[in-house]
């Protein structure tokens, strides 16, 4: 199964991302928690595709590709701008980082995310959430209420 969703890159479009995520999460019956993992780590991919990419230019488009394989739910972010080295970012957990205001969406998807990729010198991003491991969570978690 695989949807599709272009918009130009204006922050109110950031809306339709929401929905989407909210549609996807509903029909493949996403926990809450993991449900906000993916919110937040989509958010933040489109926030910089928009911002970042495509320098909140309008007349350039965001995509986002959406499969689903099995467990794992993929969605691939694509920017028409030049992209960014994505090995090289300043840690946001890094005390003189901590007052700073941007630098932190990478780290968040980084670490909500199951799986990241980046291509196309980071104008593409590829993020999977694995539904196994959300369930591997939930039985942990439990484990630990009654502990």
């Amino acid at each position: 199964m695989e949807q599709q969703l272009s918009f130009p890159s204006k922050a109110e479009n950031l809306n339709q991302v929401e929905i989407l995520i909210n549609d996807l999460c509903k029909k493949f019956e996403v926990s809450e928690d993991y449900y906000g993992n993916i919110l937040i780590a989509l958010t933040e991919a489109v926030n910089n595709a928009i911002h970042h990419g495509n320098k909140s230019n309008p007349n350039k488009e965001v995509k986002i590709i959406f499969n689903a394989d099995g467990s794992v739910l993929k969605f691939t972010i694509k920017d028409d701008g030049p992209g960014f080295d994505f090995d090289n970012l300043p840690d946001p957990t890094d005390p003189q980082n901590i007052e700073k205001p941007h630098g932190r969406g990478v780290f968040l998807m980084r670490n909500l995310a199951d799986e990241i990729e980046f291509s196309d010198d980071g104008s593409t991003v590829i993020m999977s959430f694995n539904l196994q491991n959300e369930l591997l969570q939930e039985v942990q978690k439990e484990k630990e209420e009654e502990a």
